[in-house]
């Protein structure tokens, strides 16, 4: 096997496509042979700046052309690129830039006065450059003395358009992926490049088996249909967004990127790129495009778009019914399942009974409180695991990887946070995440089985579902609802009493409550814990009997 460097793969590609349109973005449009080369000249300039391989690269920036650029420039230079979520606050930031160890930063000058303002707490970081992308900040940046700061057109201005380091690269090289997640600080994702393309990217063929070298990649990339177009609505500071970037980009197809979500402008653009794939993170994006195509179908031509994907959360079975009535009933929902530490471990089908199934998967067990498989038939609830390429661990923090990555008779695992079963045929139940799991006298209520049950109701636009503390029976079932604008407003007893006909007594919301707006993460994640805080200030600690 040849080496698996993801900067390698891309250039194989971009020599074998050169003329295809790579990456669309308000109205700028690269060739993959201009990207390439772009982004060659940005990791000549960063080299010059002072950024060695191994440093930590953060990309502090909105979504656009220069995210790509300088994500595949840092992949070229052997340095290692770290997704940041511009929503943070200062302390935030400089929470994730000193984990990250960051040595440099490109960043979207409306953030650079954040990234300079943290910068003096951050001792390691000794380069800046700035993109000029048109949403100027109030303020100046004010760096410190020790960090270079420079702007992006003349970072990579005049430098060379051949690949740098290419003879240095390595499948051993790492790639890092932060995540919020639901709960807790963020945490680095250490991949290495041979991993991640093989996990998280399917070996460059998601219908197939996995494409070995470069040469191979290449060759399927220049045989596939130019037709091809996907559109990444998500941030792609999100990983789910990054798996699909790199999916379009390496098999030869062009992506058009949003810089900000907007569901009308996502329609036009599927209209006048003829988009086939659309990605999207959950229910929080999928409903307010539905709410627009619904609007706005008949303005537009959309017959190209033939599959709706999400990635990071899981479309409820009601959204992905409306979307094949408003737009085709052939239409393919892709419910990705995966994470952070796993990369894409198969296609989550939401069945009539409202249980989320995973197909069988060689690489993906359910194990007990041991790290044993639980076999097959059994009511034995365990723990999702994968093996195989996987992550090399968290980074800065040992006692977690421990935990989450541990090696096992030579295997090293990666145990995710998702709780399920294994029925007869080796399909797996995903139940839903342990720690957010509702233990209500002893029963114990997984909240995203309610949030599916919620989401049905035809005026609910978004739930979050945590547990609250109740006297009796130490914690009830608990429901913050937003709902969608101009639908008649049902009262918390008719959304119970629509729940009876898809859940047990005991997992029906004691409480329910209602919020303008649910809080996610900027790329749709759930915020449970914002939802635990708004439900328990709200939660007037009656004993509450069951429903």
């Amino acid at each position: 096997m040849t080496t698996l460097n993801l900067a390698s793969l891309y250039e194989a590609v971009a020599a074998a496509v050169p003329q295809r349109t790579a990456v669309v973005c308000e109205g700028r449009r690269l060739t993959f042979q201009e990207l390439d080369e772009r982004a060659s000249a940005l990791g000549h300039g960063l080299l010059a700046a002072g950024i060695a391989p191994g440093d930590h690269v953060g990309l502090h920036l909105l979504n656009g052309v220069e995210y790509v650029e300088a994500l595949l420039a840092c992949l070229k230079i052997r340095t290692v690129p770290v997704n940041i979520n511009y929503r943070y606050t200062d302390r935030e930031l400089e929470y994730l830039y000193t984990n990250a160890d960051l040595t440099g930063v490109v960043v979207d000058e409306a953030f650079a006065p954040s990234a300079a303002r943290v910068a003096d707490r951050c001792p390691k970081l000794r380069a800046a450059v700035v993109a000029r992308t048109g949403d100027a900040a109030a303020e100046e940046p004010s760096w410190p003395s020790r960090v270079h700061a420079a702007e992006y057109e003349k970072t990579l201005a005049g430098r060379p358009t051949t690949p740098p380091l290419a003879d240095e690269r390595s499948s051993d090289d790492h790639y890092i992926v932060y995540t919020g997640g639901t709960t807790g600080l963020p945490k680095g994702v250490v991949w290495r490049h041979e991993d991640f393309y093989m996990a998280a990217l399917k070996g460059g063929n998601h219908y197939g088996p996995p494409y070995l070298t470069a040469a191979e990649l290449a060759a399927a990339a220049a045989a596939s249909a130019e037709g091809m177009v996907y559109m990444l609505t998500a941030p792609l500071m999100h990983g789910a967004a990054s798996y699909n970037l790199f999916t379009s980009l390496l098999g030869g197809a062009k992506i058009v990127i949003l810089r900000r979500f907007d569901p009308l402008q996502a329609l036009r653009l599927i209209d006048e790129e003829k988009i086939g794939i659309v990605m999207v993170v959950g229910d929080a994006m999928a409903r307010p495009l539905a709410d627009t195509l619904r609007a706005h179908r008949s303005e537009f031509d959309l017959s190209s778009w033939f599959v709706l994907g999400s990635g990071g959360a899981i479309l409820s079975r009601s959204i992905q019914e409306e979307f094949k009535e408003l737009l085709r009933p052939d239409l393919f929902v892709n419910n990705g399942f995966g994470a952070s530490e796993s990369g894409v471990d198969g296609t989550i089908q939401i069945g009539a009974d409202g249980l989320m199934r995973l197909s069988p998967n060689p690489r993906v067990n359910v194990v007990d409180g041991d790290l044993k498989p639980i076999p097959p038939g059994s009511e034995e609830i365990g723990t999702i695991a994968r093996s195989g390429h996987v992550p090399l661990g968290y980074y800065n923090d040992p006692d977690k990887t421990a935990r989450t990555f541990p090696v096992i008779d030579g295997v090293r695992w990666s145990i995710l946070g998702d709780m399920a079963r294994v029925e007869e045929d080796g399909t797996v139940v995903v139940l839903g995440r342990g720690s957010g799991c509702i233990n209500t006298g002893g029963e114990k209520v997984f909240p995203e089985e309610v949030e599916q049950a919620l989401k049905s109701h035809p005026a609910v636009m978004d739930v979050l579902v945590a547990g609250v503390p109740d006297s009796r029976f130490g914690e009830r079932v608990a429901a913050v609802v937003e709902l969608r604008p101009d639908a008649p407003v049902p009262g918390a007893d008719e959304l119970r009493e629509h729940c009876r006909a898809h859940l047990a007594g005991y997992k029906i919301p004691a409480l329910i409550t209602f919020s303008e707006s649910i809080v996610r993460s900027p790329s749709g994640k759930a915020d449970y814990r914002w939802a635990k805080q708004f439900l328990t200030s709200e939660n007037d600690e009656k004993e509450t009997p069951r429903a």
